[in-house]
């Protein structure tokens, strides 16, 4: 009988991952593996060979039968003395489908462990694909006991004190868990930190890194010893391969139990610059693994575009965003000035073509129609979407994606023109209010991002920052003609989304008017068929529009 191990060598492979391809996936953890050969264990994040979050697509029986194969030829391959593998993979049994973890080691699979803790709230709706399994027992490995709770199974208490209460030695929790505002520390310090204050043994948090669709992973994997002690923090945003160093029963300790060496305690992005790592990977994630070779995106001289504009040129390089000014008779020269200014800054291609004469054939055409009608938004409308009419055209005729720019403080109230401004494959801001890309502008001029792969400061002129917002359909127009300050809007739309506040709520916690309060409201209900409608964009706060926050387009519901 082979006496229980002393000491443990784990890694840590923080990885992105492709939904769907699993034969990526699989050579990724193939290399990660290659990589060291002398560790006793490599631990990937949750669902690593299929990719997390699958959605449906988990539901063809191929891709489990195909899931299955690849798990049998990576587990086939640890026969040849290296590290054993925690893959996380799904498996069918008795027409239900199971989001799973196997130990792979001296050729076989040699445990697996099935998801008891199903999330079905916000991004996540696993209990609409998997059925939860039991409460998992311990692993018995190299005569060690490990606790392998999945993602949510560490978000609560339940699996992890029961794994506690059957001897288990380490938890190892794999997480497939999305970014968001301030989520880094709440996963650490609230979380974890409770499991292992109530279990009294030490816990891995390892999570993915890369983005899907609207959502991305920011990483920030640790190591926290059963005093509560932190041993490892990993970095945020990018892959990492960290070797653990464990010891059972360290001299140096009190504890009987396995204790973690120290390393290294990585620094994790403060806000805003973690809004912006966000909003850089989940676009190059999205643009790149759908084969589009680049952005086109109107550049207004205003301070959403060109932040996009910058985002786009941090994620792909300047040389992969085609910029184009698209002015109007009501086009100042400021903006043109600011435009050109913003291209140049950026390094980006900048292109104009006047919408005019498209204008002018709007009039002649609908002149009849309309003859008897004043002008109104309908006109103003009309420009947005030649607007789109002709991005589109170029994102057809060249192949660039065309990137959208509207932000959430307009999104919410339908500050946004369907099927003009609207139009697009994806927009970085969707989950960001105004005053979050005001923020995010200054910082940027002042800062060059991580991730960056156009590391140049400042990317816009000042004067796009400091400039009243404005649409420029009308003469004059200003943002604040027909909605109150964003200061004060991004106040009420922060109670009303996220928080699910009502009038009366927002109007005694800041003393707006209630008649404008209710307005914003209404503005925000009768909106819900654009939002339905517009590009997917990176997920940011608790309550982005589509995932998290699912409305009926046809209700009746007031608060005020």
């Amino acid at each position: 009988m082979t006496s229980p191990a002393q000491q443990l060598s784990i890694v840590l492979a923080q990885m992105t991952q492709v939904v769907g391809d699993l034969a990526a996936n699989a050579d990724a953890m193939r290399a990660v593996r290659a990589r060291h050969p002398y560790a006793d264990l490599i631990l990937y994040p949750e669902l690593q060979l299929i990719g997390y979050p699958p959605e449906d697509l988990v539901l063809k029986p191929a891709l489990a039968e195909r899931a299955a194969k690849i798990l049998a030829e990576l587990a086939a391959e640890t026969d040849d003395g290296g590290p054993a593998m925690l893959v996380g993979s799904v498996e069918w049994e008795a027409g239900s489908l199971y989001n799973i973890v196997a130990l792979l080691d001296g050729g076989r699979i040699v445990a697996r462990r099935r998801k008891h803790e199903l999330p079905n709230y916000g991004t996540f709706d696993e209990k609409r694909v998997f059925a939860p399994g039991p409460l998992p027992d311990v692993v018995e490995w190299r005569g060690v006991k490990l606790g392998l709770p999945i993602c949510e199974d560490g978000w609560l208490p339940t699996v992890c004190e029961h794994l506690a209460g059957q001897g288990a030695e380490l938890l190892i929790s794999v997480n497939g868990s999305p970014y968001e505002i301030d989520k880094d520390e709440r996963r650490l310090s609230q979380v974890f930190a409770a499991r292992v204050a109530e279990t009294a043994l030490p816990v891995i948090f390892l999570n993915r890194i890369g983005g899907q669709d609207e959502i991305v992973f920011d990483g920030c994997s640790f190591v926290l010893n059963g005093d509560g002690s932190m041993a490892h923090r990993l970095t945020d945003w990018e892959p990492e391969e960290r070797v653990t160093h464990w010891t059972r029963g360290a001299p140096d300790t009190e504890r009987d139990g396995w204790t973690c060496a120290p390393g290294t305690i990585a620094d994790w992005e403060a806000r805003p610059a973690d809004i912006y790592s966000a909003m850089i990977l989940s676009l190059r994630d999205y643009v790149e693994r759908n084969r589009f070779p680049g952005v086109v995106l109107g550049l207004s001289g205003g301070i959403d575009s060109a932040i996009c504009a910058a985002i786009a040129a941090d994620a792909l390089g300047p040389d992969k965003v085609w910029s184009v000014m698209l002015p109007s008779r009501f086009t100042g020269q400021a903006s043109l000035d600011d435009a050109a200014g913003c291209a140049k800054m950026i390094g980006c291609r900048l292109d104009t073509i006047p919408i005019a004469p498209a204008v002018d054939a709007f009039d002649t055409m609908l002149s009849d129609s309309f003859a008897d009608r004043t002008v109104d938004t309908t006109e103003e409308n009309v420009q947005s979407r030649i607007r789109g009419v002709t991005l589109m055209a170029l994102s057809n005729k060249f192949g660039p994606m065309l990137l959208t720019t509207g932000n959430k403080s307009e999104m919410s109230v339908g500050y946004a023109t369907i099927y003009g401004d609207m139009a697009g494959g994806y927009n970085p801001l969707k989950d960001a209010y105004k005053m979050t890309v005001f923020a995010l502008a200054k910082w940027r001029n002042a800062n060059i991002p991580r991730l960056s792969r156009n590391p140049i400061a400042p990317v816009m002129p000042d004067t796009v920052i400091t400039k009243p917002p404005s649409a420029e359909l009308r003469p004059d127009q200003k943002d604040e003609d027909s909605l109150p300050p964003y200061p004060d809007l991004d106040r009420m739309l922060h109670m009303l989304v996220e928080e699910e506040a009502s009038v009366d709520d927002v109007v005694a916690k800041y003393g707006f008017d209630r008649d404008a309060v209710a307005r914003i409201e209404r503005l925000l209900a009768i909106a819900e068929y654009k939002r339905r409608q517009a590009p997917p964009g990176v997920k940011l706060s608790t309550r982005n529009f589509g995932r998290d926050r699912r409305y009926p387009i046809t209700h009746g519901f007031r608060t005020g």
